[in-house]
């Protein structure tokens, strides 16, 4: 049964704390979990973000790090491998990803430093240990440093060593020193590299992306090659104490992720989950690249072969299911019929990600729901990618933390055994985290030391009988794992993800979509030029907004409040296009708010897409009784030769009955709507500009909010009237996602001006 291999998890945890007496047959099984000889046991580990740095080798982005560096798996698995996702766009890696086509580096850098090991650097560089720690706390500084945004120039590019406080210095040897050196100043002014702006971005991205580039032979405009890719790593591991060797990029294709939201919004980049609050659930996610997403054949050969595969704890959409999208990654994984497979599940829901059930808007995932988003996902399904799942035992969480957590909107992801077990998988509940640290802090997250203890006594648990079998009747006799043991074989062509699962290839790297951009804004009237770099950083956020969108647009101008003529009847909206001079025009009493700044600059911009395309507009009054109460509003389109409008004629008029107006009936080029009198709508125009700022990001259209609200709901929910608007707006979602946005069918793509 699951729980004695459970007990026997939770016995080794607590081995060794004051207090504790375990029973001698148990004491006899821990004591065999601690002897395990794993020198041997070959572990692939996959995954991004913090969660998987914390378990290889402890978070080294906190403070506390260096003062105990050894931990985590690397610690107990000398044959430790580490897969890398490549998607990571936030942050600093975005600010590089503008300026380089270059895959996500952030976390290879966390990887860099998490897998450092003291030992490894006393013995390279000839150090007694207090010299190995001190240099540990310098190259957690410089690995660490950040630029603040609008840095122009800083000397710790062209000498890192800078970036650390200067009684640790004399810790560094020269050799180190002088590949740092090396290393930065490639990427400064007059280096020879590519010249990177430093505002924003963090000192330990900027050294392995010169280390990358440096070996490309002085292209700088392609992608890395996967070759350039590992040999930079591997110099750099191996200066600062890291196996070199060990950590691989998942690809080396530059990409982006690309999330599909159950009310058929479709959005570009992985910062638009931690961003976006749809109020629906995630219901795909894919990474779209540039080029062709290869792994070398080194690391498909080393997942089938490896003893174990550990999916590490991390953002599901945005670490995890990525990284087994790359071609290749999860066949290599499903081939390997002997390895023993675990998911580590994460503690916490995640806002963007695991906040919103699929079956239960009003609660966050449970295990289960990670498992289904897997098999929603992963082309082939879930089938073979894991066979154990390593949950969070939760009783042991004091009242205070899961408070606090609480207050922070957090909740934590419940194992539901009964399902996750039905679904052929083994569930293991233990105390992975430091309930010490609980206590004394607040909060808590997977503790590298426990996480890897778990692991060990796992792997003893299968080498000495099975998972879900009593230890008591397997004995403690050795032998080899169990074949078939993997649980299950790939599934027959893809599973329930298949639609949309894999890859897309994109037209562009990063950095050429923001080149383009600044372009093309470069090329417009802005009063203030603030706004210049204002719209430039929306476009970043909202990576959807392609340059075509600015065709139509002049410039754009802030507008004092005695000035502001626009009809507030039926718009209230800050920020508006107006077609006669193409100019976005915005309300000056939104500069003092960014976030409304944005909004409507995103509303006007989205007007401008239709541009001119009314002759005229008129509002009449029904005559008679069968008018009463009622009136008219109509309108008349230009003739398409005369139409500055970047919708197509088919398109255009698509539109339009999705806005609820009416074709008459002899005059293709005549619209209207009745209207109860004193009933309000949104014209044409306006809904366009406002579903665009809502489509790319509803926090900018709280007002849209309320009108798209009913696809929160199923259809099947609804009566009838409200099945009738529910299918008008799903309709109305799908069309700016495919004749706005070109995200059409898999693969194709549309654009705008396409009838």
């Amino acid at each position: 049964m699951t729980f004695v291999v459970e007990q026997l998890v939770e016995a080794v945890l607590l081995s060794g704390s004051p207090g504790v007496v375990l029973p001698e047959r148990l004491r006899t099984l821990v004591r065999g979990v601690l002897d395990f000889d794993c020198s041997q046991v070959r572990v692939v580990v996959l995954g991004g973000g913090t969660g998987l740095s914390t378990v290889v080798g402890g978070n080294s982005r906190l403070a506390g790090w260096p003062a105990n560096p050894n931990l985590g798996l690397k610690q107990v698995f000398p044959s430790l491998d580490v897969v890398v996702c490549t998607t990571d766009d936030g942050g600093a890696t975005g600010e590089l990803l503008k300026q380089l086509p270059m895959i996500g580096i952030g976390d290879l850098r966390k990887l860099c430093l998490s897998m450092v090991e003291p030992a490894s650097l006393r013995r390279r560089y000839d150090l007694d240990g207090g010299r190995a720690q001190a240099l540990v706390r310098l190259l957690h500084g410089v690995f660490n440093h950040r630029f603040p945004r609008g840095t122009t120039s800083a000397g710790e590019v062209e000498d890192p060593l800078l970036a650390a406080p200067p009684s640790l210095r004399e810790a560094c040897p020269e050799p180190l020193r002088e590949l740092l050196r090396e290393v930065g100043t490639f990427v400064a002014p007059g280096g020879g590299g590519p010249l990177v702006e430093v505002g924003g971005q963090c000192l330990g991205n900027l050294l392995l992306t010169s280390a990358i580039f440096a070996e490309t032979g002085g292209d700088f405009r392609s992608p890395p090659a996967m070759a350039a890719i590992r040999k930079g790593i591997d110099r750099i591991t191996d200066a600062i104490g890291a196996r070199p060797g060990r950590l691989h990029p998942a690809t080396a294709a530059p990409g982006q992720l690309v999330f599909r939201y159950a009310n058929g919004v479709e959005l570009h980049g992985q910062s638009k989950s931690a961003t976006s609050r749809r109020g629906v659930a995630v219901d795909r996610v894919y990474p779209e690249f540039y080029g062709v997403p290869e792994v070398p054949a080194e690391v498909l050969r080393m997942v089938r072969e490896a003893d174990l595969i550990l999916l590490a704890p991390g953002s599901l959409y945005t670490s995890s299911i990525p990284t087994l999208q790359v071609p290749g990654i999860a066949s290599a994984i499903r081939e390997n019929r002997t390895a023993l497979k675990v998911l580590g599940a994460n503690l916490w829901v995640e806002k963007g990600e695991t906040d919103i059930a699929h079956e239960d808007r009003g609660r966050g995932f449970r295990v289960s729901e990670i498992l289904d988003a897997y098999e929603r996902n992963v082309p082939g399904g879930r089938a073979g990618l894991f066979n154990v799942v390593l949950a969070a035992n939760l009783q042991h969480l004091s009242g205070d933390v899961l408070r606090n957590y609480a207050l922070e909107g957090k909740k934590p992801i419940y194992l539901d055994r009964r399902t996750v077990e039905a679904m052929d998988v083994e569930a293991v509940e233990s105390t992975i985290f430091s309930v010490e640290h609980g206590r004394q802090s607040g909060f808590i997250h997977h503790d590298p030391k426990k996480f890897a203890l778990a692991i060990r006594a796992l792997l003893f648990a299968r080498e000495h009988g099975r998972l879900g079998r009593t230890l008591a009747s397997a004995g403690l006799e050795g032998g080899a794992p169990a074949a078939g043991a993997a649980g299950g074989t790939p599934a027959g062509g893809l599973g329930a993800g298949a639609a949309v699962a894999g890859h897309r290839a994109g037209p562009q790297p990063l950095c050429d979509y923001w080149a383009g951009i600044t372009s093309t804004l470069g090329r417009k009237r802005f009063q203030p030029d603030g706004i210049r770099e204002v719209l430039r950083d929306i476009a970043w956020r909202n990576r959807d907004i392609q340059a075509r969108h600015f065709d139509l647009v002049a410039g754009a101008r802030v507008v004092p409040a005695a000035e502001w003529k626009r009809n507030t009847e039926w718009d209230s909206v800050l920020g508006y296009y107006d077609p006669e001079d193409r100019c976005l025009r915005i309300h000056e009493q939104v500069l003092e708010d960014p976030n409304r700044l944005q909004g409507n600059l995103l509303v006007a911009l989205g007007e401008s897409l239709l541009g001119r395309y009314v002759q005229e507009r008129s509002w009449a009054r029904l005559e008679g009784a069968h008018g009463w109460g009622a009136r008219r509003y109509e309108i008349r389109l230009l003739p398409p030769g005369e139409r500055d409008c970047l919708l197509g004629d088919a398109r255009l008029h698509e539109y339009l009955a999705l806005a609820r107006m009416v074709p008459h009936p002899e005059d293709r080029e005549r619209y209207g709507i009745t209207l109860n009198d004193g009933e309000g709508f949104l014209p044409p125009g306006l809904l366009f500009g406002l579903m665009y700022a809502w489509y790319l990001d509803n926090s900018c259209a709280a007002i849209m909010e309320n009108e798209m609200a009913i696809l929160h709901w199923p259809e099947a929910t609804l009566i009838p009237s409200q099945a009738h608007e529910y299918r008008r707006k799903k309709a109305l979602v799908a069309f700016f996602r495919e004749a706005v946005f070109g995200h059409e069918v898999y693969p194709s793509r549309r654009t705008i001006s396409e009838d």
